[in-house]
């Protein structure tokens, strides 16, 4: 019984912070020691009972002895009473065995009594061990449980500022596509521009071109020879006037 309260003991004592350092998942670390403590408590109430009952048996064959030795006293007192000394003898004598069962059964009983009260104690003090336990376990669990929040939201903080960097990075890259399309519109205007300068002076070039071949042509005219039809006509109109 003694092993077995010091092994509880030892369970209770022991360092959980250490304990919790050295596993991933603290609540079911801690849910483990209390399976642990509940069966050795379980254990141990077995142990107590039978203690107890060891002590509750000595407790009533000394009762019954002391009860025996008073009524056998009751009897020698009777006999002398009926002037019997032999019979209050035998009376007495049946009386000191009783007398000596209950000198070798009261220190027993006491000592049992006090051990059970002990193991009653101890066992009521792990049970509110166990209690304490179980509360710092739900306490433990919010907390784990907040803590495993804390750190989701300190990585998706963490990934909503990447995305932050990715996304002005994307802007920057989406600012020079930008630049670079206004650079090729810009080329491509200039290049209109040069085009239309090169048509005007294409279409100056044919006007020029155009009014050149008339001029020639008109000169031709005014260079050959009248037919003989052209002179009549123009003796007539001469004539006339």
């Amino acid at each position: 019984m003694t092993d077995l309260f010091k092994r509880i003991n030892d369970v209770i004592s022991a360092n959980i912070n250490d304990l919790i350092d050295r596993v991933e998942d603290p609540e079911r670390m801690v849910k483990q020691i209390i399976r642990e403590m509940e069966d050795n408590i379980s254990k141990a109430k077995d142990g107590v009972v039978l203690a107890i009952a060891s002590e509750k048996q000595l407790q009533k064959e000394l009762e019954t002895n002391q009860k025996q030795s008073a009524e056998w006293l009751s009897r020698a007192e009777t006999a002398l009473e009926h002037n019997n000394d032999e019979l209050a003898r035998s009376a007495l004598a049946r009386k000191k065995e009783h007398d000596a069962i209950c000198k070798v059964l009261e220190p027993s009983w006491q000592s049992a009594k006090n051990t059970s009260d002990r193991l009653k104690s101890q066992l009521k003090a792990l049970e509110a061990k166990l209690e304490e336990a179980r509360r710092k376990r739900t306490s433990l669990a919010a907390r784990q449980h907040a803590a495993t929040a804390r750190q989701q939201m300190d990585k998706t903080l963490s990934n909503f500022e990447a995305g932050i960097k990715a996304q002005t990075n994307f802007d920057r890259m989406e600012e020079r596509v930008a630049a670079m399309e206004a650079h090729t519109e810009a080329l491509e205007e200039l290049r209109n521009d040069s085009s239309q300068l090169e048509r005007e002076f294409l279409d100056m070039e044919t006007h020029a071109e155009i009014d050149a071949e008339l001029q020639s042509l008109k000169q031709k005219i005014k260079t050959q020879p009248k037919t003989e039809s052209e002179t009549h006509s123009s003796s007539s109109k001469t004539i006339l006037l």
